[in-house]
């Protein structure tokens, strides 16, 4: 028997019980719409954790002060002010292998005022290397440099909130801004960076040069940092630049090589891997469930077509005693059992990618559905209904024709 003959009569032999064919397909379409969801859920969520971490920026380490111990008492990460300006000098000069830029980091929130329009918003100090390290770049306007830093200029870059917020589609190059009263120029506007890794909106800053927000927005003259940006040079280089930068902060706080550093250094490549692990394990949990369902789905195909074996005992019968040989009977109730899961499948990828697109749209959920998953998930489908099908499909073909054409 060739295929189309055989895909024929099981198409008419599943339509003559539409009920029951739908049915059937039922726990197909449920288990293949829940495998499509839950994978592009999955890999929704990872793609999302890979850019919110590519936003920050590549090949990263972030050093922060330690904790403080008083009387006893620990204290939270960044309750010291042990890291200064010449710890960044010290990583950038003596560490030219392994490190690409240091940026050191000052924050503090402020009022910003431009006309008769005001927002409050996070202000960013550092250096020119800032915009290096977190592979920043420029919408409009030019960067400050080295001597506006030296000189604490009064030069601020605006982000795409901040300037949408005080200029709105107006230019904001050349204008003059007040920060807690100190007027600044605006000398660039940053690229749009979107949503960061804990859900905070990175274009709602303001970056200036460290020395003005520290001399002149905060009114100190301290040389504490309150975090240093440390970009290596190559991801092969992250692990190596972690270790050198530990072991020289560490002279450079007359600490033991085997004390507890008064820092901690956070590896991004590291939290992003964390993060890739537990967004794979939570899609496995939920891919097992949906094989489950998948498994159930495959019996209740296999119960439908042992019933259906059991109904058309005479007809096979009659087939055999004409010609048919086993193997022709095998064939076709193998391919209804496929053509069941088959439909199924199709139903249930199309309920799934609508599914998908409602958590997308409706729940703003990441969610990522590929090509790939689509193809397997089909043909996940169609192996289930050769699972299911093939002992009903045996026990049609070893039915003895004599004993098949007296069944009543």
């Amino acid at each position: 028997m060739i295929l189309l003959p055989a895909l024929r009569t099981a198409l008419r032999a599943l339509r003559k019980n539409k009920l029951r064919s739908a049915l059937a397909m039922l726990g197909i379409v449920i288990a293949v719409a829940a495998v499509v969801s839950t994978v592009s859920l999955g890999q929704g969520a990872r793609a999302k954790v890979a850019q919110q971490m590519a936003s920050l920026g590549s090949n990263l380490l972030m050093v922060v002060p330690g904790s403080m111990n008083t009387h006893g008492a620990a204290t939270g990460a960044g309750a010291t002010q042990n890291l200064t300006l010449d710890d960044a000098r010290a990583i950038e000069r003596e560490l030219p292998q392994a490190v690409a830029a240091v940026a050191p980091v000052n924050r503090s929130g402020a009022q910003v005022v431009y006309g008769d329009a005001n927002w409050f918003t996070q202000i960013m100090g550092s250096t020119s290397a800032y915009l290096t390290v977190r592979q920043w770049p420029l919408a409009q306007g030019e960067p400050f440099g080295r001597e506006e830093e030296a000189a604490g200029a009064k030069v601020c870059l605006l982000g795409q909130t901040v300037k949408e917020k005080l200029f709105g589609e107006a230019n904001a190059v050349g204008e003059q801004i007040r920060v807690k009263h100190v007027p600044c120029k605006v000398v660039g506007v940053l690229a749009a960076k979107g949503q960061g890794s804990w859900g905070q909106d990175q274009d709602d800053v303001v970056v200036m040069p460290w020395s003005t927000l520290v001399r002149r927005i905060q009114g100190t003259q301290s040389d504490a940092v309150g975090m240093l940006m440390v970009e290596a040079r190559g991801p092969q280089l992250v692990a190596d630049a972690q270790r050198e930068v530990t072991s020289l902060l560490k002279q450079r706080h007359r600490l033991a090589e085997a004390a507890e550093p008064d820092f901690q250094i956070r590896n991004l490549t590291e939290i992003q891997n964390s993060a890739n692990q537990q967004t794979a394990t939570l899609s496995l949990l939920l891919g097992s469930i949906a094989l489950i369902s998948l498994l159930v789905g495959a019996i209740g195909i296999a119960n439908v077509m042992l019933v259906s074996v059991t109904e058309r005992t005479r007809e096979i019968g009659i087939r055999m005693a004409v010609g048919a040989r086993g193997r022709d009977v095998l064939f076709q109730f193998l391919i209804e059992a496929v053509v069941l899961a088959a439909i199924g499948g199709l139903v249930g990828l199309a309920l799934g990618a609508g599914v998908s697109w409602l958590m997308a749209v409706k729940a703003e959920w990441p969610t990522l559905l590929s090509p790939a998953v689509m193809a397997g998930t089909v043909l996940l489908a169609g192996l289930a209904g050769v699972v299911a099908g093939f002992y009903p499909a045996l026990r049609a073909s070893r039915l003895d024709p004599i004993d098949a054409l007296r069944y009543e």
